[in-house]
């Protein structure tokens, strides 16, 4: 028999409770003063620079960052349940939302001391904003087939390729780039691969926008034109990129967006239902009980990051479930409003906007397909 994935996490404290009830507190204040209206994959899509400031203020932005860099110095669990009760209320979190979730962890493990304190106060303060520049046009979630060359330079590296898929880089203020600064060699193609922090403001630096269904711009084709990087700006060894990388994609792939991007429909769906209809919808239950145990297993995989496990097959289960659960919750509830079963304009445009963004929710992040074989690979089935 397997062992399991992670272990499971346990109940929560009552500490993480107060803190659970404190963040519902200060949202539902939030919506109240019309600071903002809950909104569907608000944590890629809806940017608000003065509210990340306004959570940095409160400490919850850049919640595992050491007090000596500006950050609160609290746990993966902590960030887990503040995290979970913004997203789950639609909170427009994207303008600090990789920072905080990706550069700051990776920073703290591969950074140097002067990359730390050059970034993570701003991260903490949520005043920096980031991206990740790893797929690409030819390579897609593939990463063992980036493209992208660094070229040693006087100081440093120059830099040509294209990046694909980079949300929020036009409004970002720098990115991680995955490249290749050795040639690929077969059976070996993970080798040669390093990290460098690019400035996004750099000259040869161009960000052309890919538009959504909707129209909507968050992600980004992001080009590289002979930029140099310094020396001082590599993360961590060079050729060690894909370790850095598969490290760091524990964080990106585990966390409660994997599942809550659609979680103002459904909430929306079941209160409707109870208030027009009184009917039961075996389906909607299935969907609130799917994402019940993808709250588990995420917390789970959180419990496993502060402990400094690997995390990296469950976090891909998490991905891999919660997306499709993303998903089935827009087509079914684009079904019940279609066939007239809820309405109300807000409830309307939930669901459309859900409907819109389902396409990207399983391609960001590493497409499922890929996904299978990470956790197939880490169950020892390949």
């Amino acid at each position: 028999m397997c062992p399991p994935l992670v272990p499971a996490a346990g109940p929560e404290s009552p500490e993480l409770g107060d803190l659970r009830r404190a963040v519902r507190e200060f949202v539902d204040d939030q919506i109240a003063s019309g600071v903002f209206v809950p909104g569907i994959d608000s944590w890629s899509t809806a940017w608000n620079p003065a509210f990340s400031r306004t959570l940095g203020e409160r400490g919850w932005v850049g919640m595992t960052i050491p007090p000596r860099y500006g950050g609160a110095g609290r746990g993966f669990v902590e960030r887990f349940v503040v995290t979970e009760e913004l997203l789950a209320a639609g909170a427009p979190v994207a303008a600090h939302w990789v920072a905080d979730r990706q550069a700051a962890p990776a920073l703290l493990r591969f950074g140097t001391e002067e990359q730390k304190q050059r970034y993570l106060p701003g991260i903490a303060r949520g005043e920096i904003y980031w991206a990740i520049g790893m797929s690409e046009p030819e390579a897609g979630s593939d990463l063992a087939g980036v493209r992208t060359r660094a070229v040693r330079a006087d100081g440093g590296w120059r830099v040509t390729g294209t990046k694909l898929w980079t949300t929020g880089a036009h409004r970002a203020d720098a990115l991680f780039a995955l490249v290749r600064t050795e040639d690929a060699v077969p059976d070996r193609r993970h080798d040669g691969l390093s990290q460098l922090i690019v400035a996004l403001d750099s000259p040869g630096v161009r960000v052309r926008p890919i538009l959504s269904m909707a129209g909507r711009h968050h992600f980004n084709e992001v080009h590289f034109d002979d930029v140099f990087v310094p020396d001082d700006m590599v993360l961590g060894a060079v050729g060690s990129g894909w370790t850095q990388v598969t490290a760091e994609l524990g964080y990106e792939r585990s966390g409660p967006e994997r599942f809550l991007s659609t979680f103002g429909t459904l909430a929306g769906i079941a209160a409707a239902m109870d208030d027009e209809t009184g009917s039961v919808e075996p389906r909607v239950g299935a969907a609130v009980a799917r994402v019940f145990g993808l709250h588990h297993l995420s917390r789970a995989v959180s419990v496993a990051l502060e402990r400094n496990d690997d995390a990296g097959v469950g976090a891909a289960v998490v991905k891999v479930l919660g997306t499709r659960t993303e998903g089935d919750i827009a087509d079914l509830a684009d079904e019940l409003v279609g066939a007239g079963t809820v309405m109300g304009p807000r409830l309307v445009d939930l669901v459309r906007s859900g409907l819109l963004q389902r396409p990207g929710f399983t391609l960001r992040g590493g497409t499922s397909e890929v996904l299978r074989g990470v956790i197939a690979r880490g169950l020892g089935l390949r």
